[in-house]
């Protein structure tokens, strides 16, 4: 049922962006923004329509949260693959944004991709003005400089740190980094619910850091052509990763033991809950 529901969303999220985004135009990028958005595993916006689903949300309301929270994450993977940044050539099987046009191209389709994200929000198909004034604020907080924005600058500063980060820091700056924008989607459906976010925002942290380790230990063990993009380039870089301090197997012991807080928290909402419990499994599990 769990990969059912994946695969309705995934199709449901790229139909709604394809809509949205088709009437931005012919230009180069509009084009980008397009090209950026295409493939991914959509769980972030998967996340969003789940929590929604729990309080009963129409799909077509939360399919508006769940589009912005994917503009947001491709902004975020086109602005990391700079140069400047974590210089990658490859996302998603293919070539990245600024690989097949230029930097500058990359800089204006991410900063295009992160504004789009928030017209999705403020549309008034979004919810009501208090829900989409909620949602506004609070995705610009998990992504900014409180949030992603942070993390990432945390993750460059580590680089070039005398010493490799400690287990907390690690943990603080990959909560910010990759865990804020997993929250969130989660919390979006609590808030289009008007229901206490409070359990899913513990299910998400739990399932925001087991994602992060999921990737420290795909980094080793995975296989490029099936994550569609370079692999063991923290090692290559000397970087601290959950893999590094924890060893490989206590890195997926502690991504376990993860999974089980994010059931644990889900608790409240019994069988309605089943497709984010399943979600939490397939985060560890999956290949790329």
């Amino acid at each position: 049922m769990f990969a059912q529901a994946l695969d309705a969303a995934q199709r449901a999220i790229t139909g709604f962006l394809a809509e949205e985004l088709a009437r931005l135009g012919p230009d180069r990028v509009a084009e980008g923004m397009r090209y950026a958005t295409n493939g991914g595993k959509r769980l972030r916006g998967f996340l969003v329509l789940e929590s929604a689903g729990l309080f009963d949300v129409p799909p077509a309301q939360a399919l508006f949260a769940a589009g912005a929270v994917e503009c947001l994450h491709a902004y975020s993977l086109v602005h990391d693959d700079l140069p400047c940044m974590d210089d990658d050539d490859l996302r998603r099987g293919q070539p990245t944004v600024h690989v097949k046009w230029d930097e500058a191209t990359a800089v204006l389709v991410g900063d295009a991709l992160q504004t789009f994200a928030f017209e999705l929000l403020a549309d008034a198909r979004a919810g009501d003005a208090e829900q989409r004034v909620a949602l506004i604020g609070s995705l610009a907080r998990a992504s900014g400089a409180q949030g992603m924005v942070l993390g990432q600058a945390q993750d460059i500063a580590a680089e070039t740190a005398a010493l490799p980060l400690t287990l907390e820091q690690i943990t603080e700056l990959q909560g910010n980094k990759t865990g804020r924008l997993i929250e969130w989607p989660a919390e979006a459906g609590a808030i289009l619910g008007r229901a206490d976010p409070a359990p899913l925002r513990r299910y998400a942290r739990a399932i925001g850091l087991a994602f992060q380790i999921a990737d420290d230990i795909l980094d080793v063990t995975g296989d490029a052509a099936t994550a569609g993009k370079a692999l063991q380039k923290d090692a290559a870089a000397g970087k601290a990763t959950f893999v590094s301090l924890l060893g490989l197997d206590g890195a997926k012991a502690r991504a376990a033991d993860l999974v089980a807080e994010a059931e644990a928290a889900l608790a409240p909402y019994g069988e309605k809950a089943h497709n984010l419990a399943a979600l939490a499994r397939y985060i560890i599990d999956r290949d790329r």
